[in-house]
């Protein structure tokens, strides 16, 4: 053990393994590359089509409307099938949705590809990440997952960059097939990840499960659709997908509609984490409403900063992408700081005073305004730094309530549920900002959702309400790494 820790960490990961990281880790990239991508084309898809624009939105919407199916059917894969396979599956559907987004003949065939796209992202998401953190040493898994998750940022400001040079280019010898372009370049990092998936190793931690369990029984799939309930469940499925759709293409109107059919959603969910895990589904609703929350306080921010930027503050566009792209840059670096922090202090403790910090900061932000650029923009980064940096440990948070042979579903399905968030929350801090300044409103938002993932994490409120609902189900390593550390010691000296 003296010897090992003589060794720099990075040192004491396999050739092997760093292979294995990057692989997934270019998945990821694919996440954040193509959330932004779309974002930055919209107006010229609105152009080559003649959309409105509640038509050109809902192809933003469309990924969330398919996430949390895809995390469900794919994490279910990666739990009976193993996380290799999974990662393989996700990545030759996110190919399939680009390359049909790029050649696209008309709205219907491009709705239908960011729904295929959706589906992969939650794939990609759930099997790359509990792969990751599975395959790398106990002591090191914070790591990985802060490591992982700078994919994401990596692949926004990638996009951005590439929108700002390419689309023009290409604009300029054949009108309107810039955006078409921009989404043929996301095939470059997918076909360097097909190839490095090919001969990956398996996650030692899911072999090890697989003799052991019976991952057929316990598979969401096979509990939801194949037990006596399934005529039932695959009802619920339909109402949830026919819901969603008539909440983000905008289909149905007024308040009162819209809040009925999210709590239908929403029961629906719940209904299905009860079923997947009977004795523990207090832990996966916690999860869920933790991981909503975080979306909620980080996404209004990030969705509609250029808006704030030029709108209330009259920034022209270059200086907007050059801010965006410093904060974005802050973002990266934080998911970088929370491995290293998450190891050394604890998941949950640097968890809660990296968020505490980033709440600090983030009225300064828009108190600041216009009246110096370098102080707004140092904050900016400060601000998503601590505040969305911090995420980089959500899945390992996430991962310390499931065991292994749920963990991909589990992680999957909550996590992409809760990440409508990142759709309600741009539309709820909009929706406020018509009665109050936008700057106001995004920090109030921030700071009171933030709060939530501040308890929930600090308190590890799903170990909590676990034990208040049925304590003989609490697991020894729910919501605390040191336990699973304490395991990594002892197989050591053994």
């Amino acid at each position: 053990m003296e010897a090992s820790s003589q060794i720099p960490w990075y040192k004491q990961i396999s050739g092997e393994k760093w292979k294995a990281f990057f692989a997934a880790w270019l998945g990821v990239l694919l996440d954040g590359y193509d959330f932004v991508l779309i974002s930055l084309v919209l107006t010229e898809i609105i152009h080559t089509f003649n959309l409105t624009l509640v038509q050109g939105s809902s192809l933003v919407s469309a990924a969330f409307i398919s996430r949390w199916i895809g995390g469900l059917v794919l994490g279910a894969l990666a739990d009976k099938a193993g996380r290799k396979p999974a990662m393989i599956v996700s990545i030759f559907l996110f190919a399939a949705g680009s390359i049909v987004c790029a050649f696209a003949p008309n709205f219907i065939v491009l709705f239908l590809a960011r729904l295929c796209l959706g589906f992969a992202m939650a794939g990609e998401y759930s099997s790359s990440a509990t792969y990751i953190i599975e395959l790398w040493p106990k002591s090191m898994r914070n790591r990985a997952s802060g490591f992982l998750l700078s994919g994401y940022a990596v692949g926004s400001i990638l996009a951005a960059q590439v929108y700002r040079f390419l689309v023009p280019w290409v604009d300029s010898w054949h009108q309107d097939w810039g955006w078409r372009a921009l989404f043929l370049t996301g095939i470059i990092p997918i076909v360097i990840a097909i190839y490095m998936r090919r001969r990956l190793p398996e996650a030692d931690d899911w072999k090890d499960a697989s003799k052991q369990s019976n991952m057929h029984e316990v598979n969401m799939l096979a509990v939801l659709y194949r037990g006596n309930r399934r005529v039932m469940n695959y009802l619920l499925t339909i109402v949830a997908c026919i819901a969603l759709m008539l909440i983000f293409t905008s289909t149905v109107h007024g308040v009162l509609a819209v809040v009925i059919l999210g709590v239908v959603c929403a029961a629906i969910f719940i209904a299905f984490i009860i079923q997947f895990d009977p004795a523990r589904w207090a832990v996966g609703v916690m999860v869920l409403i933790t991981v909503f929350a975080s979306f909620m306080y980080t996404w209004p921010i990030l969705g509609l900063l250029p808006t704030y930027l030029k709108g209330d503050l009259g920034m022209d566009p270059n200086l907007v992408a050059g801010v965006v792209s410093f904060a974005n840059f802050g973002n990266a670096i934080g998911y970088i700081v929370a491995g290293f922090m998450g190891d050394k202090l604890g998941m949950r403790k640097w968890y809660t005073i990296s968020l505490i910090i980033s709440q600090i900061v983030v009225f300064p932000v828009f108190m600041v305004g216009g009246k110096s650029l370098v102080l707004l923009g140092a904050l900016l980064f400060l601000q998503q730094m601590f505040g969305q940096g911090i995420s980089g440990l959500l899945p390992k948070w996430q991962t310390s309530y499931f065991p292994i042979e749920k963990r991909a579903a589990g992680l999957g399905f909550c996590h992409n549920v809760g990440a409508l968030g990142g759709a309600v929350g741009p539309v709820l801090g909009a929706a406020v900002s018509s009665q109050f300044s936008l700057g106001m409103t995004l920090a109030t938002v921030s700071v009171g959702f933030a709060c939530v993932v501040i308890l929930s994490v600090g308190l590890n409120l799903p170990r909590r309400l676990q034990q208040a609902v049925n304590p003989q189900a609490v697991r020894p390593e729910d919501g605390k790494d040191e336990v699973e550390l304490e395991l990594e010691t002892k197989e050591h000296h053994e």
